[in-house]
Formats: C-alpha cells, sequence, structure tokens
C-alpha cells in the first residue's frame, strides 16, 4: 500500500511573466486550481493586461485550469498602506520589493491568517497555486498563506518565479 502524499501549494505572483510563461510554469507545476488572493483583481499597465480578473478566469478556463478568488486571504487596504510606507521609507517600489515589513507580518498574521479557515483551501489531490502580484512570493502575502500551509497541513511548498 502507497503512503498518501502531502498536497503541494505552490505561490505564483504576475510580475515577471508573459501570459504564456505564467500558463507554461503552471502546468509544468502540475496546478489544477489558482486560488487568487488579491484584494483586487486588476493589475495597472498594459504588460499585465492579461492578469486582471476576466481575462486571467478566460485564459485559465482555455488551459483547464481552475480558479477561485479567496478575498478574506486578501490584506486590507489598510495593511497594503502600511507595507506601502515601509516600501517608501527604504527607497523600494512595488515591483522590486523582496521583503514584507515586520510590522506587515505581524499584522497579516494576526489580523487575517490566524482566523481563516485554510482546512479546506487546497483540496485533496490537487496541486494549487496560490496567487498574488508581486514576482517574489517572500515580498508577498501568499508567502505568509503558504508557510501555514506546510506547517499546520503538512503540504509541500514550491514558489514559481519567472
Amino acid at each position: 500500500m502507497t503512503e498518501a502524499r502531502a498536497p503541494t501549494v505552490a505561490t505564483i505572483g504576475v510580475y515577471g511573466w508573459t501570459l504564456e510563461a505564467f500558463l507554461d510554469a503552471l502546468r509544468a507545476a502540475g496546478v489544477a486550481l489558482v486560488l487568487d488572493v488579491r484584494q483586487r483583481r486588476g493589475v495597472r499597465g498594459s504588460e499585465y493586461a492579461w492578469a486582471n480578473a476576466v481575462r486571467l478566469q478566460a485564459a485559465l478556463a482555455e488551459a483547464g485550469i481552475g480558479y477561485r478568488h479567496r478575498k478574506e486571504l486578501a490584506p486590507t487596504t489598510e495593511l497594503r498602506d502600511l507595507q506601502y510606507r515601509e516600501d517608501e521609507r527604504q527607497g523600494v517600489g512595488k515591483r522590486s520589493r523582496v521583503e514584507l515589513a515586520p510590522e506587515y507580518v505581524l499584522r497579516y498574521t494576526t489580523e487575517i491568517l490566524d482566523h481563516a479557515d485554510l482546512a479546506g483551501l487546497v483540496p485533496a489531490g490537487v496541486t494549487s497555486a496560490l496567487l498574488c502580484v508581486e514576482r517574489d512570493s517572500e515580498a508577498c502575502h501568499r508567502s505568509l498563506i503558504a508557510d501555514r500551509l506546510a506547517a499546520d497541513y503538512g503540504m509541500s511548498v514550491v514558489h514559481l518565479r519567472p
């Protein structure tokens, strides 16, 4: 008898990808479901218009990949503003951020993650991907969700990067 493998959760951002490369990365990782953890499901600029909710959902459907918006896991506007102020203080842009502010991590964890029901977030046997915009998972709340899934549910985590 074979032992059941822990489910895998991937993380992926929008920045740095073209739609084709994004879909190829999801396919290569065996992702069958994208869990969009953005508060606002739009991205500024024509380069990333493919990642706006309607276009992204259509592209994923055409690729045979499921989609769910999990807004309850998105940071609040107040938390995003806190991170933006820290980015400004450090002189980094949203697209060049490499880590989250400690206060943001603490508040996101206590205000959102600690109250979230993650038990059924990733369906059994389905490799899923947490989606937000930042290129690097360490610069995004999706890494905090992935870390919690690994710690609490034994999930394997893979961070997809362009």
